[in-house]
């Protein structure tokens, strides 16, 4: 009774004081950690003495698990054994003595994540192999303290977060290291296939560069090949506009100029038998030239020429150009000084009325003609009667001093009216 009066008491008196921290027990985990560490840096010295062996271990296990390092260890043995044995010997080290090892073993892995992305090997291959390599060093340093000292084995606990965020670090400076590398291969790789195109298209291609060109552009060498130019407006209509100008499933390859982008299609055998735009998907401006075939990558650059022809004859307004349908209009724009000659030599004292009555004239003419020779259906378009028609064209027979039902004349005029609606003259 006295003794649960007075536990009553105390409780009414005065809260319990908190239990002060002793500090034997930091020093108990003082001790732990050093105990840890020497446990630690035994079974490290054993490994190190045994490093060839270690590494034996290591790349059998990246040949039985890892498809990439056993074509690589078949490729070249030897590089893959020293590379995995430099790795280990670095993490091992770094184990013993953290602070002096950690630079050169940062530097060692990163030029092994370097080294691995400029010879192709997969990130994930790599990693793979860093995290085996961790796995490996962690189960040597259980068995042999388990061998010399099996008491000891409960320590390693209090070191194993160190080993595995030093696996961890190392598989993220592997990692960095490949993708910077890889980065500026992509844009070294790009580079090269821009001037490889750009070379093509101009038509000042080596016969050495051309299994090079089809390589980087992913195209044959000698397929069949038709060049589509697409030009105005901002990048996202161009953008449109290229989805319009080649068949889904086509293979092309663009190249991106300053005012004209210009593809190279393969069609043919292994492609479409022609480029075919889609005139309603284009924006108002969008103007696209198609060329005429050429074979093989060495006659691009012709392909090309065709192409801006085909796109100097299409409208301002825009639309679709193929050359194959207006050759007679590529005619006149390949020699534009032929063709403002031939303009002002047929339709000379035409163009000299005054504005109004020139514009009615050439506008009846281009009707008629567009109506294949039809007064009837020109005077619809024009909303007057066909006599009316007939009439304006008997006076730009006069003019001209050419007849509409001679052939040979018909083709004059004809190229003359191409040449002055395209240049101007």
């Amino acid at each position: 009774m006295h003794h649960a009066v007075r536990s009553r008491a105390a409780i009414r008196t005065a809260p319990a004081p908190a239990p002060v921290p002793r500090p034997r027990t930091r020093r108990a985990t003082s001790l732990i950690d050093a105990d840890a560490l020497r446990v630690l840096h035994r079974a490290a010295h054993v490994l190190l003495d045994d490093l060839p062996g270690l590494t034996d271990r290591l790349v059998a296990l990246l040949q039985e698990q890892e498809p990439a390092y056993r074509t690589a260890v078949a490729g070249d043995p030897t590089g893959t054994w020293q590379e995995a044995h430099r790795s280990l010997r670095h993490s091992v080290t770094s184990l013993i003595d953290p602070r002096s090892a950690r630079d050169a073993a940062r530097r060692c892995s990163w030029r092994i994540g370097a080294t691995r992305a400029e010879q192709g090997l997969p990130l994930d291959a790599l990693l793979h192999a860093f995290r085996l390599g961790g796995s490996l060093v962690w189960q040597r340093l259980v068995e042999e303290t388990s061998r010399t000292a099996p008491e000891d084995v409960r320590l390693l606990v209090h070191v194993a977060a160190d080993v595995w965020n030093f696996v961890d670090e190392h598989c993220t400076l592997v990692a960095d290291a490949y993708r910077q590398v890889e980065w500026q291969l992509n844009r070294r790789r790009e580079n090269r296939a821009r001037l490889l195109a750009a070379a093509l298209l101009d038509g000042t291609s080596r016969i050495a560069d051309l299994p090079e060109a089809a390589q980087a552009l992913d195209l044959p060498e000698h397929g069949r090949y038709v060049v589509v130019a697409v030009a105005g407006g901002l990048p996202a209509r161009c953008a449109a506009a290229r989805a319009a100008a080649v068949p889904a499933g086509a293979r092309v390859h663009w190249h991106t100029g300053v005012d004209v982008d210009h593809g190279i299609v393969l069609v043919g055998d292994d492609g479409p038998t022609e480029p075919a735009a889609d005139p309603a998907g284009l924006a108002p401006g969008i103007r696209i030239g198609v060329g005429t075939p050429v074979d093989g990558l060495a006659a691009v650059g012709d392909a090309r020429r065709l192409a801006d022809t085909a796109l100097s004859i299409c409208p301002a307004s825009g639309g679709t150009v193929r050359l194959a349908e207006h050759l007679p209009a590529a005619m006149v724009v390949s020699s534009p000084e032929l063709g403002r000659a031939l303009a002002v030599r047929i339709l000379g004292p035409l163009l000299r009325l005054e504005p109004a009555d020139r514009e009615v004239l050439l506008d009846t003419l281009t009707t008629w003609l567009a109506c294949d020779g039809s007064a009837q259906r020109a005077g619809e378009r024009l909303y007057c009667h066909r006599n009316t028609v007939l009439n304006r064209l008997r006076r730009c027979e006069q003019l001209t001093g050419r007849s509409l039902t001679r052939p040979s004349d018909l083709v004059e005029v004809t190229l003359a009216l191409t040449a002055h609606r395209l240049l101007g003259a």
